[in-house]
C-alpha cells in the first residue's frame, strides 16, 4: 500500500483564528488528527466528520503518550495510507519536537510537511499589549524552555549570556522556576527592577496577566496562584503595555461562554462573541448526513399551503434539494413559517417574507422541514400544528469523539456565562451533557442563564433551570451588548 502523508502543523497559541491558512487546509482534508493539550481543541471542529481523533496531549501530573509512542503511531497511520495531522500548539519548530516526528517519517520514507505556526512567545505578549522588540528599548530577542529539567529540577542555560546579551527573553512554562529564573538573571547582572510580566493562557479571552519586577514577580505568582500554561516575559519593553495593551480592552474580554448548539457548525453567535473578547466553549458536537429526499414529497411541493422551518440549517438544506432536482421555486406558492427568528432571518436573505410559527392559522395543509433530531418530537409538534408531512433534511447526532474533548475544555476552563441561543437548544444541550455523563443542574447551578427571547426563557424554566437575564432583542449585536452591561468579575 501507498503511504498516506504527514502534517506537522503548529497550531498558534490559542486564538482559534490564528492559525495559518495552510495550517486549516491541511486540518480539513485530514483523516487522523494528533493533538496537544494546547493546540485549541474548537480547530477539530473544522476536520472531516469521519476523522480519528487521538489526543496525546501532556498534563502537569502526567503524559498521555510518550514522545516515541507518538512517532511510531504517525508512522503507522501515515503507513495504512491515511492523510495524518500532527498538532501542536504555537510553532511545531518552537520546542515542539518536529525534529524528532519529522526524522522518524523520514526514516520510514513518508512524505510529510512542516506548516509554521505563530508562537506564544510572540503572540502572548501581543494581546498584552507588548511587541518583543522597539528601537527604544529592546534590540534583541530569546525565547527559552525553562521547565526542562536539565539539572535538579531546574533549566541548565547560560545565565550570563543571557542577563548581558538579550533585551527581551520569553520564558516557556516556567512558572514553577520562577524564584531560580529570576535569581541566577540578577546574578548575572539583571537590574533587580527589571520588568517581568507573567501571561497565562495567552490569546483566550481568558488570558491572564501579573506584573512585577525580577525582584517581586515570584512573591506575587505565589500570592495569586499564577500557574502554567504561561509565558514569562523579562525586559524593559514591558513598559510599554500601559499605553499599547489592546486585547484586554475588548467589551467581553473576561467572559467565558457556554453556548448551547443546534447546528453543525460555528455558528455566528460564536464568531460575534469572541471577536468581542470573549472565550466560548460550544456544545454539543453534531455531526451530520445528509437524507435522501422522497420523490413523492418533492413533486407534491405546489400542493401545500404552508410549509414550517425548523432550524436556519432546514432552510438551506431545503432549497439546496430543491433546486438540485430542477423545482421552479415560483410553483411553490405555501406560506413560510419557521421555529425561531433565525430561522425567519434565513429566510429573508433568500428574499422570501416568512412569520413565526405561533401566527399559523390551524387550517390548510401543512409541510414541516427539518432533521431527524426534530421529529423525535413529533407528538408534540402534532398537538401544536394537528396533522402534518415532514421532510426529514439531514440525520443529526452528537459526535462522541467530542466528549472527553469538552470535559477537558470546561477543566481547564473557568466558564462564567451560560447562553442558550434558542428555545430548541436547551433539551439538546441537556441530552448531550447527559450522554457526556455530566450533570446540567449540576453544572449550571452557578451559572448566570443568558436567553435569547421569551420562548428560549420559557423552555430554559420548564427545564428546570432558573434564567437570569435576557436582551433586549434576540440578536448578536443585542446579546454583546447585553453582556457588555452586565459584567462579570475575573
Amino acid at each position: 500500500m501507498k503511504p498516506g502523508k504527514v502534517f506537522l502543523v503548529g497550531a498558534g497559541p490559542g486564538d482559534v483564528r490564528l492559525i495559518t491558512v495552510k495550517g486549516l487546509e491541511a486540518i480539513q482534508q485530514a483523516e487522523v488528527i494528533l493533538y496537544d493539550r494546547l493546540a485549541n481543541p474548537k480547530l477539530l471542529e473544522y476536520a472531516p466528520g469521519d476523522c480519528e481523533l487521538i489526543y496525546c496531549g501532556k498534563l502537569p501530573d502526567r503524559h498521555i503518550l510518550r514522545q516515541e509512542s507518538i512517532n511510531d503511531l504517525l508512522v503507522v497511520k501515515a503507513l495504512e495510507g491515511k492523510i495524518v495531522v500532527r498538532l501542536k500548539g504555537g510553532d511545531p519548530g518552537v520546542f515542539g519536537r518536529v525534529g524528532e516526528e519529522a526524522a522518524a517519517l523520514a526514516e520510514n520514507q513518508i512524505p510529510f510537511e512542516i506548516v509554521p505556526g505563530i508562537s506564544s512567545g510572540m503572540a502572548a505578549p501581543l494581546y498584552a499589549g507588548i511587541p518583543v522588540t522597539h528601537r527604544e528599548y529592546a534590540e534583541s530577542f530569546a525565547v527559552v524552555t525553562a521547565h526542562d529539567q536539565s539539572k535538579d529540577g531546574k533549566p541548565l542555560l547560560d545565565w550570563e549570556g543571557l542577563a548581558r546579551g538579550v533585551d527581551t527573553i520569553a520564558f516557556y512554562m516556567g512558572v514553577g522556576n520562577l524564584p531560580f529564573i529570576c535569581e541566577n538573571l540578577m546574578k548575572y547582572g539583571k537590574p533587580a527592577d527589571t520588568p517581568v510580566i507573567l501571561i497565562q493562557w495567552g490569546t483566550f479571552g481568558r488570558q491572564k496577566t501579573l506584573q512585577g519586577s525580577l525582584m517581586n514577580i515570584s512573591s506575587k505568582a505565589v500570592e495569586e496562584q499564577f500557574s502554567n500554561p504561561s509565558i514569562i516575559l523579562v525586559g524593559n519593553v514591558i513598559s510599554l503595555r500601559e499605553k499599547l495593551s489592546w486585547f484586554e480592552k475588548k467589551p467581553l474580554y473576561g467572559r467565558q461562554v457556554l453556548l448551547a448548539r443546534t447546528d453543525c457548525g460555528e455558528s455566528k453567535l460564536a464568531k460575534e462573541l469572541m471577536d468581542q473578547g470573549a472565550d466560548v466553549i460550544e456544545f454539543p458536537k453534531w455531526k451530520k448526513t445528509m437524507m435522501p429526499i422522497k420523490h413523492e414529497v418533492v413533486e407534491q411541493l405546489s400542493t401545500y399551503e404552508k410549509i414550517l422551518f425548523s432550524s436556519q440549517e432546514s432552510v438551506n438544506e431545503f432549497f439546496k434539494a430543491v433546486f438540485e432536482h430542477g423545482v421552479d421555486i415560483r410553483k411553490i406558492t405555501a406560506e413560510f413559517f419557521g421555529l425561531s427568528v433565525k430561522t425567519i432571518k434565513a429566510l429573508s436573505e433568500r428574499g422570501l417574507m416568512a412569520n413565526l410559527a405561533e401566527e399559523m392559522q390551524p387550517s390548510g395543509r401543512l409541510l414541516v422541514v427539518g432533521d431527524d433530531y426534530l421529529f423525535k418530537n413529533e407528538l408534540e409538534y402534532t398537538f401544536r400544528f394537528g396533522t402534518f408531512d415532514k421532510w426529514v433534511t439531514s440525520q443529526k447526532r452528537m459526535d462522541p469523539q467530542f466528549f472527553p474533548i469538552f470535559k477537558r475544555m470546561l477543566e481547564e476552563a473557568d466558564v462564567n456565562t451560560m447562553i442558550f441561543p434558542c428555545k430548541a437548544s436547551v433539551e439538546l444541550f441537556k441530552a448531550g451533557l447527559k450522554e457526556c455523563g455530566i450533570d446540567s443542574s449540576e453544572l449550571l447551578k452557578s451559572l448566570p442563564i443568558v436567553c435569547m427571547g421569551e420562548q428560549t426563557w420559557k423552555a430554559v424554566e420548564v427545564a428546570g433551570l432558573k434564567p437570569a437575564g435576557m436582551p433586549e432583542k434576540a440578536t448578536k449585536e443585542a446579546l454583546v451588548e447585553y453582556l457588555t452591561k452586565n459584567v462579570v468579575r475575573m
